[in-house]
């Protein structure tokens, strides 16, 4: 165990919590869609396949425009890139709040996902330019807060707007927001261009084609692949299993995921000082261990008090948490500086297209009766189980590419 750990600088902490609060605009904007259906569908007079196409456009388009953006992403200054895709994503999300049909609105969702898709591989890219190993874990698990801040306070925030100004006020509220975001950006963050002095693939394609080649790459491509399987099977039935199995009266969601979002704002931050300490692969070894633990109670739970459920959710989200945060910090060392940008790339493609895929999965297996109750979503604990299991054996194997004394 190290005594301690490198300590920030002022301009990275100013770094990290504009790139923290840049990725809440995003994971926000990605997640408020669900919620808002209950509006959006009789306002554009949509089904509910329509609206699943909506919501789905997003990830799909994001993870294509990740490999198309693959080739080019370590051919600019970082700080210029991510100004450009952040614009895009604005201009994107007001196109969402003008949207007067079902069309426009479905275009403006897959305009958004283009450029809202790569610039979480940008910040990524940048976190790991900026911050050393030895201090990656604490970053990773600061910057993963905002899915748990968007889960907390945004979504709320978006069902109680748009039920008083309608389905286009949240969308709005983004665009003001990142617009002021967007001007601390460009006038705080420093120009980040080191690897562009060792950039030796002058062709895009040959670039893309390197990245995608490089069996460490792939190795850790087929991690995330898995990692993100495992991780997004559970989320599409998760309301409806806690209504239908669990006895959950729909109200009571919201402390259910109230509380749950408010344990990993907590506990974020200190797994990622905790893998900074103690380890990243053991950090993400006693996350798996929680994960493997609480998925498998609570897949297989019938009619349960409102208090056990928010235990148990609560339980299962650090558990995720205490999984990813390690995860991302080891991923994080695995490429060299000059292809970062295009792997991070790759890899937050694999990770949209994966997650998709998984969802598709899961509505395979489970079966929903026509009382509700969801049947066989004890099989998918156990498959989530495995892919759990599965993702920490290759995770060993990243952990050897990145030992620990390299922090």
């Amino acid at each position: 165990m190290k005594s301690r750990t490198a300590l920030f600088t002022s301009y990275q902490k100013v770094v990290l919590a504009i790139l923290a609060f840049l990725q809440f605009t995003i994971i926000l904007d990605f997640m408020i869609i669900s919620p808002l259906g209950a509006l959006l569908m009789p306002a554009l007079n949509i089904d509910t396949r329509q609206f699943g196409l909506v919501v789905s456009v997003y990830a799909f388009s994001a993870g294509g425009a990740g490999i198309l953006a693959a080739g080019f992403a370590d051919r600019f200054d970082r700080k210029k890139l991510l100004l450009f895709f952040y614009a895009g994503f604005i201009l994107g999300t007001l196109f969402c709040a003008l949207a007067p049909t079902y069309e426009l609105l479905l275009a403006a969702r897959m305009m958004t996902g283009v450029f809202g898709g790569v610039i979480g591989s940008v910040v990524f890219a940048i976190t790991t330019d900026i911050f050393g190993f030895a201090i990656r874990g604490r970053v990773m698990g600061i910057v993963g807060t905002a899915f748990s801040a968007s889960q907390v306070l945004g979504i709320p925030l978006a069902v109680y707007l748009s039920s008083h100004w309608g389905w286009h006020a949240p969308f709005l509220i983004i665009v003001a927001v990142g617009s002021v975001v967007g001007v601390v950006i460009w006038k705080v963050l420093k120009p980040i261009d080191a690897h562009l002095k060792i950039q030796t693939d002058t062709r895009a394609f040959v670039h893309l084609w390197r990245t995608i080649s490089t069996p460490r790459y792939l190795q850790a491509f087929a991690t995330t692949a898995l990692l993100s399987t495992g991780g997004f099977m559970l989320m599409p039935f998760g309301s409806a299993f806690s209504v239908h199995n669990l006895g959950i009266e729909f109200t009571q969601l919201t402390w259910v995921y109230l509380v749950s979002g408010l344990c990993s704002i907590v506990t974020g931050p200190l797994v990622g000082r905790a893998s900074d300490i103690y380890g990243k692969f053991k950090m993400f070894i006693f996350g798996t261990a929680l994960t493997v633990i609480t998925v498998l109670v609570y897949t297989q739970l019938g009619i349960t008090p409102i208090y056990v459920v928010i235990l148990i959710n609560a339980v299962m989200f650090i558990g995720i948490s205490s999984r990813m945060i390690p995860a991302q910090a080891l991923m994080s060392a695995i490429p060299e500086p000059e292809s970062r940008g295009a792997f991070m790339a790759v890899s937050s493609s694999v990770q949209q297209v994966s997650g998709g895929l998984a969802a598709v999965l899961a509505g395979w297996i489970v079966v929903a009766q026509p009382s509700g109750h969801l049947e066989n979503f004890e099989t998918l604990g156990h498959v989530v189980v495995a892919a759990s299991v599965i993702s920490m054996l290759l995770m060993y194997f990243i952990h050897r590419l990145v030992p620990e004394s390299k922090a």
